[in-house]
């Protein structure tokens, strides 16, 4: 799993004796990483009070970012990080992984598991995914041609190695995808085990209901490519939109619409400032919310307080409203907002000061920051079909994290979970079924904020299962600063759809990786498994009723492809194949998978980035883009 670039705080940092502040809204794609380690694991300042100076936004995955200059007022804002650098294409050769290859069994752990805190009674811990691994893998030709293949006296040590560990341990394993030629072809997963309740099985009530059909076509078109706007430092344009009628999109100090097909401007909307959260939710009549800044960003002062919220109407191109909050306690001064979300008509915005909620509609206040005895407070929520927030308590060296389903109406708790002790943040990915995403004991070691995932009862607040989401085994992530920002994993069908880390795959060179998934009921690994193929990556995108869609990322030489994988039988459809000419692949590989979103529907596909810079003196030639897209339409 990977760490995105840190963004510059939005406003000065909280007075903390030197604790670590939180970064700005995840940006993906401009600033550049720090190096590996980063300053060690983020921490929430301790809750200062609603009077206090406040700290900077939050950063995309939780690393520590780049100490910015001094903020105006003397608050000694850290200075901001520089553009992250380019990625390189799939299928370039590689540094030999550490990790052993996907697809070998393994001999089975000697003893009994542990049991791991927040496990039912009676249920062990999850080994890995359920995949057993083979032996390190073979190193890479001199010269940074790939790696080797394996010689025939590995293969027979490997061949004899998976006999072994099948006959011992009667371990489950599936066989390696085919080779390139078959990347286009539908791939199944294995069949369903005894370990496996309900399985892949369409009398499950698994899969199907999908509305994204494959074309006569899958061969795609450019769309439209939109170039980056000028700025002067590292700016956040997260938030974009799919209507009827429009790709909508953050731009600088606005909102915009645009022809889907033609990328034409359709309307505006203008800003107070600079936009620092967008709710990724949007209802049936596409409404949605944001968070943006107080005022225009100025040399006397760069980051003004993000502490606006309002809703948005993207069928019209209209702002319904807009309005700040004030604490209890913090006299007239506006709370500061890290993130904010949809759910029902309820708009829900959080962060270090608290939370508070609006009526979508009209922007009536529902709650807003409540005094607190107990030091609690509501760090952020989670939206979409029900509504759940992380409540932090505690003090600041002794955190308690509390995730509670909500009533969207009165913000009272429906039911309340307490997260194992030591975990710092967590961050919601699903609040229907309700899954939590939390790295326990800072044990993920890759900064993907994510070792465990929880599966929790939302009407009765019980864990019904912990699933473990080795770092070094998944490539999906959330940052540890926010709540709602878990990416490259999907829910549905009650489980829990992963990525798996890249590995060498079956050709001569490049990686590849595979999707499996988790029964959310039984913590158990199913038999779901989709192969990428050789030199492509794959992580999901979103549901599409009971099927999966997914992105492939594609080799130096291809294009990325779309596919959608049916529920059930987890057979890939090719939906669109985007072209490989160089120029078109350089302008879809310029976007880093970790730090772009991603929209596809009805034939159309758009990437864009959701944080931007001041061009790096090295880049000046290339070109960069705030959008592309691409269409089978």
């Amino acid at each position: 799993m990977t760490q995105p670039p840190q963004p510059p705080p939005n406003d000065p940092p909280q007075g903390g004796f030197g604790a670590p502040q939180d970064p700005p809204p995840g940006g993906f794609g401009a600033p550049q990483d720090p190096p590996p380690g980063g300053f060690g694991a983020p921490q929430d300042p301790p809750p200062g009070g609603f009077g206090a100076p406040t700290p900077p936004p939050a950063d995309p995955f939780g690393k520590q970012p780049t100490p910015p200059p001094p903020a105006p007022g003397g608050y000694g804002t850290p200075p901001p990080a520089g553009p992250p650098p380019q990625q390189p294409g799939y299928g370039y050769p590689q540094n030999p992984p550490q990790q052993p290859g996907y697809g070998f069994p393994q001999a089975p752990h000697q003893g009994q598991p542990q049991q791991g805190y927040g496990f039912p009674p009676g249920q062990a811990p999850q080994q890995g995914y359920g995949y057993p691994t083979a032996p390190m893998q073979q190193p890479y030709q001199p010269g940074g041609k790939g790696p080797k293949k394996f010689s025939t006296q590995s293969q027979i040590i490997v061949a004899a190695a998976v006999a072994v560990a099948l006959i011992i341990g009667g371990g489950v394993w599936f066989a390696s995808s085919g080779g390139d030629d078959k990347k286009d072809e539908a791939s199944t997963s294995a069949g369903t085990t005894g370990e496996n309740k309900g399985g892949s099985d369409t009398s499950s009530g698994v899969g199907g209901g999908g509305k994204e059909k494959a074309p006569a076509d899958v061969k795609s078109q450019v769309g439209f490519q939109l170039p980056q706007p000028k700025v002067t430092d590292v700016t956040t344009v997260s938030g974009s939109w799919l209507t009827d009628k429009a790709y909508v999109k953050t731009g600088v100090d606005e909102i915009v619409a645009y022809d889907p097909a033609k990328g034409t401007k359709l309307w505006s909307i203008p800003l107070e400032g600079q936009l620092c959260a967008a709710s990724r939710h949007m209802t049936k009549d596409f409404k949605t919310a944001i968070a943006f800044e107080e005022g225009k960003r100025t040399a006397a002062n760069k980051y003004p307080t993000c502490n606006q919220v309002g809703a948005l109407d993207l069928s019209t191109g209209k702002l319904l409203w807009s309005k700040s909050v004030t604490a209890s306690t913090g006299g007239d001064r506006p709370v500061r907002f890290e993130e904010v979300t949809l759910s029902g008509s309820t708009v829900a915005a959080g962060g270090t000061e608290g939370g508070a909620a609006f009526d979508l509609n009209t922007g009536a206040e529902r709650w807003k920051p409540k005094v607190s005895t107990d030091g609690c407070y509501d760090k952020g929520y989670g939206g979409g079909e029900a509504l759940a927030v992380v409540r932090k308590c505690g003090t600041y060296d002794d955190p308690q994290l509390t995730i509670q389903a909500l009533n969207p109406t009165t913000g009272a708790p429906l039911s309340s979970f307490k997260m194992p002790p030591g975990v710092e943040y967590a961050s919601i990915v699903s609040t229907k079924p309700l899954v939590v995403a939390a790295d326990v004991g800072d044990t993920a070691g890759d900064g993907s904020g994510i070792s465990d995932l929880f599966s929790i009862d939302a009407a009765t607040g019980k864990l019904l299962t912990k699933i473990a989401a080795d770092g070094d085994k998944y490539a999906a992530s959330c940052r540890s600063t926010k709540v709602e920002s878990c990416q490259h994993l999907a829910v549905g069908n009650n489980r829990v759809y992963l990525p798996t880390e890249e590995h060498e795959g079956t050709g001569e060179y490049g990686n590849t990786n595979e999707i499996v998934s988790f029964d959310l009921t039984t913590g158990k690994p199913t038999s779901d498994r989709a192969d990428a193929g050789d030199r492509y990556s794959m992580f999901p995108v979103r549901m599409d009723g009971g099927n999966l869609i997914a992105y492939k990322e594609p080799p130096y030489d291809k294009g990325g492809q779309i596919v959608s994988i049916d529920g059930a039988t987890f057979k890939q459809t090719v939906l669109m194949d985007n072209p490989g000419d160089e120029s078109i692949r350089d302008a879809e590989t310029s976007f880093s998978s970790d730090y772009a979103e991603y929209i596809y529907g009805g034939g159309r596909l758009f990437i864009s980035e959701t944080m931007i810079s001041k061009p790096r003196e090295s880049s000046l030639d290339d070109k960069e883009y705030l959008v592309v897209s691409f269409s089978t339409s």
